[in-house]
């Protein structure tokens, strides 16, 4: 499917440059879980001078049961920040069992679902860095007869290379990959057997893919 492009160029900015239009070509590549919706939505505008951004749901037997948006930013000057020209801004946010919620170790491995998926898809990548947060929700009142619930967020950020050396072209496609990984990691899904083909995810349309 050829997803229309949703870049936001700053104040003053002309034509993307290419090296940018062919991450986000790569960036759309990807291929993901069937149980995972990804569409394009609006970027961030004033982070930096050309981005593009993709959302996603994940949904099981017409439940949500997680969410998230990845975001690649590009400065062709560079940013000392980002030890980079490109960075990839990644959210992920999912249902969990309240039980866990006390879990010490939950935060780090939470962390490690995101690591472990970008080396697992063979995503190069240079300045991780991020946050995982554990929220509790109780209802009162009103709103008593509510079940009580819990979620996971994970915020991270990240400079994708090409290569472990840094040269040749730029593939966002197992950034994206590792991304969708971690959304279904992080909502309870099963792996995929090794040897068995991922499907494409549904784009563009809600429904069956």
């Amino acid at each position: 499917m050829v997803v229309r492009q949703e870049t936001r160029p700053g104040a003053g900015a002309g034509t993307s440059p290419p090296e940018f239009r062919e991450a986000v070509a790569s960036m759309h590549a990807a291929r993901l879980r069937p149980e995972i919706f990804c569409e394009e939505m609006p970027a961030p505008q004033r982070i930096a001078p050309w981005a593009s951004a993709l959302s996603a749901d994940v949904t099981v037997d017409d439940t949500d049961l997680g969410t998230g948006r990845i975001i690649l930013l590009h400065d062709p000057a560079g940013n000392d920040a980002w030890d980079g020209t490109f960075r990839c801004v990644a959210y992920a946010r999912a249902e969990i069992d309240l039980e866990l919620i006390t879990d010490p170790m939950l935060a780090m491995v939470g962390w490690s679902w995101l690591t472990e998926a970008l080396d697992a898809h063979g995503a190069a990548y240079v300045a991780v860095s991020g946050t995982v947060t554990r929220v509790a929700t109780e209802s009162f009142g009103g709103m008593a007869d509510e079940d009580a619930s819990a979620q996971l967020e994970i915020r991270a950020s990240w400079t994708p290379v090409a290569d472990p050396d840094g040269d040749g072209p730029l593939d966002l496609e197992p950034h994206v990959e590792a991304w969708g990984e971690l959304l279904c990691t992080a909502v309870g899904l099963p792996p995929v057997p090794e040897g068995v083909a991922t499907m494409p995810s549904r784009r563009g349309q809600r429904g069956p893919g």
